[in-house]
């Protein structure tokens, strides 16, 4: 159908091999296959001269749009690798839902042609079942091996307290002291938080049996908010409540472990242009979060050692 298309907008067999790179006798014999295939003459033949029948110039209008139809389906594909376009749907945990909308929410103001779907779940999805373009994942081990891992960032834990807690149960200086504290934690299968380092590389294993355990971060942060407990906080999500006060750093001169936080995404080459954008989206503004996230800890640190 397309050599037809050809041939009729060239006016000539030859002038049509020449465009489609083939020989003249290779564009007769496929019209005449064509032709045999539908049943019906598509050309009229007067010595070198082709004219259309009433059957061709019909069949030609089906053929000419098949063409335009086939180049705006390249040109979308082209828009695809190189601009943000149609759905982009990601999966997050809990507790990073405001941090990807404060990423994200530039993003898709700058990209009209883009929309979001976006899973909160604290629970493992499968990527390719769910449709999800992009996971991202703390600390979590990497099971599918065809599932293609980015590295956004490191956070690092911190132990923390409300001022009220301390001020009713008193303040840890070692890590000994936690024996007598209430304990809220994720499941262990999350992420580890186990051990605690000393500024001479002295490790203490914590063996504290949590009080509270529940798969959902915000929980356990709200918790600590309230004064229920001690907890281990990626530093970048209780910033703000380090630089007002609301939390105290607790064992600031303990090094805790650090977290990985990784965008995990189905196996394509290339990847689509949402994709790669999102991806150096949420890593530059992981960085920016980073850059601030000192600051704050510094400030909670400060108020710990002034705790009683």
């Amino acid at each position: 159908m397309a050599t037809f298309a050809a041939v009729v907008r060239n006016g000539s067999v030859r002038t049509a091999a020449g465009e489609l790179r083939v020989t003249p006798s290779a564009i007769s014999q496929q019209i005449r296959q064509l032709e045999e295939e539908l049943g019906v003459a598509l050309f009229g033949r007067a010595g070198r001269r082709l004219s259309l029948t009433d059957a061709g110039a019909a069949f030609y209008q089906g053929c000419a749009e098949m063409i335009r139809a086939a180049a705006r389906a390249r040109e979308d594909l082209i828009a695809y690798q190189h601009a943000p376009v149609g759905e982009l749907s990601i999966s997050a945990p809990t507790g990073l839902s405001s941090l990807l909308a404060d990423a994200l929410r530039p993003f898709l103001a700058r990209s009209p042609k883009l929309s979001l779907r976006i899973v909160v779940t604290d629970e493992a999805m499968d990527l390719v079942r769910d449709r999800i373009d992009l996971a991202i994942s703390i600390s979590r081990p990497l099971r599918d091996s065809s599932l293609v891992r980015r590295h956004l960032a490191d956070w690092p834990l911190i132990l923390c307290a409300a001022p009220g807690y301390l001020h009713r149960k008193g303040t840890p200086r070692v890590p000994e002291d936690l024996a007598r504290h209430d304990l809220l934690a994720l499941p262990p299968t999350h992420h580890p938080t186990d051990v605690l380092t000393g500024a001479d590389g002295q490790e203490h294993r914590v063996t504290v049996k949590p009080r509270v355990v529940s798969n959902n971060q915000d929980l356990i942060r709200h918790l600590t908010l309230e004064g229920a407990g001690l907890s281990f906080q990626a530093a970048p999500e209780v910033r703000a409540e380090l630089g007002d006060g609301r939390l105290v750093r607790v064992l600031p001169d303990w090094a805790t472990q650090v977290l990985t936080v990784d965008a995990l995404m189905p196996a394509r080459t290339p990847q689509p242009a949402k994709v790669r954008m999102a991806i150096e989206v949420l890593k530059e503004h992981l960085a920016q979060r980073r850059a601030t996230d000192d600051v704050a800890a510094t400030a909670g640190v400060d108020q710990q050692r002034d705790a009683p």
